[in-house]
């Protein structure tokens, strides 16, 4: 394969080439978008840190002995290798959405469109912030191409079709996947803290509010039969089902946050104590090095689930069935990026089903089962 270095450069062309870069490709989402692209014809360049480990995804994806990878070691030295060199689509897998997106998504424009899998309300809410932006430069960006977010926007999105802005609406975000062995990793352990140190927040009249992280505690039967408890969070979920909803009241739960009372009461003192930078560098560099069992999926199904509530009491329900969540997101990612390199989409920034319609669900392998 040959190599470009991570080294800076400057243009203002907007003329891109073909080329779908895939930032972290050696990760268990850039793996599995590089070998869907590169299954469907595209010209995929693998990004990271280590020329060795995205040879083998490389290799291991098809690409072709000689197909080029880029080696830059932070988002600032992959934004200046963007600027120069100036890729159709780029694929962010890298994690730290909250830092490493904008800079990337930036290094895009103009001309060149960006994709993540964002799902936490600050990162999701910067990279929703260069909307106006990227509608000057021609570019698209997507953010939270995955579970998270699709999942659940789609659902509500499918039950607000052709009525007016309702009342209220929750979300239930419910991912079931299998674990690889290996240690737990930077981005992962990152995206840990960060839920911890942001806390709650829910929409009310209108207006994103803080609350407690673990609040609104559900316990969810899905319609296989199987269940599983879920809690409130700070989520890229509830910033999508507000806007697609307009409801002014928004709550959103995940699987992910503990349910149990007395690890709840801990949540918001382990977050004081993670927002001081020194702790929070500490934290993240012990979570990454924590060994990691390979473990199968905790249920057969992901599941994606909306509640909306009108003024006159109406109520509708509905849920996304799809297979082990990381492998969705794997597959939405890459829907998204390959419309995105062929053309399809409209400037600005979005999330997916605003983006490209709740069909993108079903087109990854999502199922809807709406009341």
């Amino acid at each position: 394969m040959t190599e470009t270095s991570g080294i800076g450069g400057t243009t203002g062309e907007s003329r891109t080439n073909d080329e779908v870069w895939i930032v972290g490709a050696t990760g268990r989402v850039g793996r599995g978008v590089t070998a869907r692209l590169a299954a469907r014809g595209l010209t995929v360049v693998p990004v990271g840190r280590s020329r060795e480990r995205m040879v083998a995804v490389g290799a291991e994806a098809g690409l072709p002995g000689d197909a080029k990878v880029v080696v830059a070691d932070s988002a600032e030295r992959i934004a200046d290798e963007i600027v120069r060199e100036r890729p159709r689509v780029v694929v962010n897998t890298m994690g730290a959405f909250a830092a490493t997106a904008p800079v990337i998504a930036r290094a895009c424009m103009p001309g060149g469109h960006y994709v993540d899998q964002a799902n936490d309300v600050v990162a999701v809410g910067r990279v929703l912030a260069l909307h106006d932006e990227a509608v000057r430069a021609g570019s698209t960006l997507v953010t939270g191409a995955g579970f998270g977010v699709l999942a659940t926007e789609a659902v509500v999105a499918k039950l607000c079709e052709g009525r007016p802005a309702p009342h209220r609406v929750r979300v239930d975000a419910v991912a079931s996947v299998a674990v690889e062995a290996g240690l737990l990793g930077a981005a992962l352990a990152a995206s840990v803290v960060d839920v911890l140190t942001a806390g709650g927040r829910r929409y009310e009249n209108g207006r994103l509010r803080t609350s407690r992280l673990g609040a609104d505690p559900q316990q969810l039967t899905f319609p296989d039969g199987e269940s599983a408890k879920s809690a409130g969070i700070a989520s890229g979920d509830l910033v999508a089902a507000h806007a697609v909803s307009g409801a002014p009241f928004v709550t959103a739960t995940s699987a992910l946050v503990p349910t149990a009372p007395l690890i709840r009461a801990l949540l918001p003192l382990l977050g004081r104590l993670l927002s001081v930078p020194a702790l929070r560098r500490l934290a993240v560099d012990r979570l990454s090095r924590v060994p990691v069992k390979a473990a199968p999926r905790p249920r057969k199904h992901s599941w994606g689930h909306a509640v909306v509530e009108w003024a006159d009491g109406t109520r509708h329900e509905g849920w996304l069935r799809a297979g082990d969540g990381m492998d969705f997101t794997a597959d939405v990612t890459a829907t998204v990026t390959e419309l995105l390199a062929r053309g399809v989409g409209s400037p600005g920034a979005w999330t997916p089903a605003a983006a490209l319609g709740t069909d993108l669900a079903t087109t990854a392998g999502g199922t809807f089962t709406l009341d």
